[in-house]
């Protein structure tokens, strides 16, 4: 799996085969789901059986008379709660008839899955953020909570798909297919955080390359990608507790209201037309389920759906591991290609790197900011304050030339004269640098109108080697050295990175987002957001950013917003995938129990699976 990534173009799509693979796995699963029998088991009349009030939960009503708890808002709060979602719909034994079909397991699985990378989230905590990267128990732990979280997305992405053609908002339950949409929405942001967390190449790469998004729309301001210890609390503290709300909500909300009944279903039961028809049917799809149902445990199949995605997430995680290609270093850098370290030394000197005039939030350039109508990123200002001659160069050349004299005289003779003759001297060694050679390790360059300039960039290229650069711009921040945005900045500012990028095939151009190094399946869930840089007309625009996060924000209220619109709402009902979801499910007739008597359904068997 980390052998060099196969790629597959078509018009403006470059994509991995790791992913097409993925894909074309999960509309092979979700096929299948629409095809395959279901096993239906006995089916039971309407109204035969009604549960006594007690056991459907309804006892609390019994409270009432004069023994003191009637006014107390504990009593009231029970009541209503038992009212709204006694335990007959939290935990119910039966189901209608129509939920006869594999497109309802998605929904149990991807919390089985979502369970699954919890646990294996919290065993990668036991050992700190970065004891994966060496600890072969840490290595299949992480690889346990990749495979576990790339099975929760798949099966999120079926269950929503199944809920698209059921048009599961009808009856009322629009705000059922709203929470799910924010699960998804939520868990993107989760997954991604996650990445920006594993402090290896990949997580370097969408760091660098998605910092350049949040920037444009002022996000980058509070929400640093490079910040590498702050995604990690985002991502197994913030974020997780906005999801297992969200999630939950969603939970709540499907039993309370029930599964969605099969589109038509009441089509024959009303008589009207036009708008009095259409309201007729959404009241009738509102309603308790009234036809045939099953007997179902609900325990049985969750348990059964964890064992599923438990025994799935340790055959991948046993058989495929996962990618952990190791991070770039200024050391690294400075050791293998001195040449371009160099050079790009000598643009934060002189002022022409993408980090020194790069604009809010690091600086008051405006190299890279973007504008539709106006600048969100100019609004919160700098508040990451990044001088890149400073911080990359003569900060780190001050802390060596304490020590080394060969740096302390060039360095005191560089600050000593006006900026103007600095900046010539910087211009004249960065024209020069493209020609140096090499000898024993030092570098030759051609002699140049360039001052002190290449004394010191000898010395940043020594100091680089050591790893003491790295150390220098980690040590400027108090407490913890997890912000990687100075190193990262400086890095990205060089050839060298988006070199290795293009080798593991994660640049822009690639699709690089969505993908991940080697051959593992990346995000592909991303892929409308990467979308938008591959549109020609759009793909060199200087505000791309800005119009990838826009337009992918604006699909996202769209997809929220489909209850609502006429339309594209009628979508599941003039192409009607839903009938093979409901194929079938009312022609058996009713069967016996084992003591002869005919089963039936509850009162409301409507609450059921999400």
């Amino acid at each position: 799996m980390n052998s060099p990534a196969t790629f597959v173009h078509w018009s403006i799509f470059d994509v991995t085969v790791a992913n097409l693979v993925l894909v074309a796995v999960m509309v092979a699963i979700f096929g299948a789901a629409l095809l395959l029998p279901f096993p239906k088991g006995r089916l039971v009349e309407a109204a035969a059986v009604t549960e006594p009030a007690a056991e459907a939960g309804l006892a609390g009503a019994a409270e009432l008379p004069g023994d003191g708890t009637a006014g107390l808002w504990t009593a009231r709060l029970r009541r209503r709660a038992l009212r709204t979602l006694p335990p007959a719909k939290l935990l119910p034994d039966s189901q209608p008839a129509y939920v006869a079909s594999w497109v309802y397991v998605f929904g149990a699985g991807a919390l089985a899955a979502l369970g699954m990378a919890v646990v294996s989230g919290f065993a990668l905590a036991l050992g700190g953020p970065d004891w994966w990267h060496y600890n072969p128990a840490g290595h299949f732990f992480n690889s346990l909570h990749l495979w576990s979280v790339e099975l929760f997305m798949a099966l999120l992405v079926i269950h929503l798909w199944g809920k698209f053609w059921m048009a599961a908002w009808r009856g009322r339950r629009t705000w059922t297919w709203v929470t799910g949409v924010v699960a998804f929405a939520a868990s993107v942001v989760e997954c991604f955080t996650g990445y920006l967390s594993q402090q290896n190449f990949d997580s370097q790469w969408i760091a660098a390359s998605g910092k350049d998004a949040f920037n444009s729309v002022g996000a980058g301001a509070f929400f640093n990608v490079m910040n590498f210890g702050q995604m990690l609390m985002w991502h197994i503290v913030l974020i997780p507790i906005a999801l297992t709300a969200i999630v939950g909500a969603h939970v709540l909300l499907v039993r309370v209201h029930g599964v969605s009944h099969p589109i038509s279903a009441h089509d024959a039961e009303v008589t009207a037309s036009g708008r009095p028809r259409r309201q007729a049917i959404a009241a009738a799809d509102a309603a308790p389920w009234r036809g045939p149902g099953r007997r179902y445990d609900i325990l049985r199949e969750g348990t059964i759906a964890a064992a599923v995605v438990l025994a799935l997430t340790l055959g991948l995680a046993a058989v495929l591991s996962s990618p952990d290609v190791p991070p770039v270093t200024i050391a690294t850098w400075a050791r293998v290609a001195p040449a371009d370290f160099l050079a790009t030394a000598a643009s934060e000197l002189n002022g022409t790197s993408e980090t020194a005039t790069y604009g809010p939030p690091y600086n008051n350039q405006d190299g890279s900011v973007q504008k539709l109508l106006f600048s969100p990123q100019t609004i919160p200002g700098v508040t990451q304050p990044v001088s890149a001659a400073q911080d990359f160069v003569l900060g780190p050349l001050a802390a060596l030339a304490a020590t080394d004299p060969a740096v302390a005289a060039p360095l005191a003779a560089y600050r000593a004269a006006p900026a103007a003759q600095q900046l010539k001297w910087a211009t004249a060694y960065g024209s020069a640098v493209t020609n140096v050679k090499f000898a024993g390790g030092s570098p030759v360059v051609p002699a140049a109108a360039d001052g002190p300039v290449p004394a010191l960039m000898a010395g940043e290229l020594t100091l680089a080697r050591s790893g003491a650069l790295d150390t220098d711009l980690l040590s400027q921040q108090p407490f913890y050295g997890t912000n990687f945005t100075k190193p990262l900045l400086f890095i990205e500012d060089g050839a060298y990175f988006s070199d290795q990028a293009q080798a593991l095939g994660l640049t822009g151009s690639q699709w690089g987002v969505m993908n991940e190094s080697g051959s593992y399946p990346g995000q592909p869930w991303l892929w409308l957001y990467t979308l938008w840089y591959q549109v020609p007309g759009w793909t060199n625009s200087a505000n791309i950013d800005m119009i990838a996060v826009y337009m992918t924000g604006a699909a996202t209220i769209l997809l929220l917003a489909i209850p609502l619109i006429p339309g594209l709402r009628d979508i599941p009902r003039l192409i009607p995938v839903h009938k093979l979801i409901w194929r079938n499910w009312d022609d058996s007739p009713p069967q016996s129990d084992s003591a002869g008597t005919e089963q039936a359904s509850p009162q409301n068997p409507d609450q059921v699976r999400s």
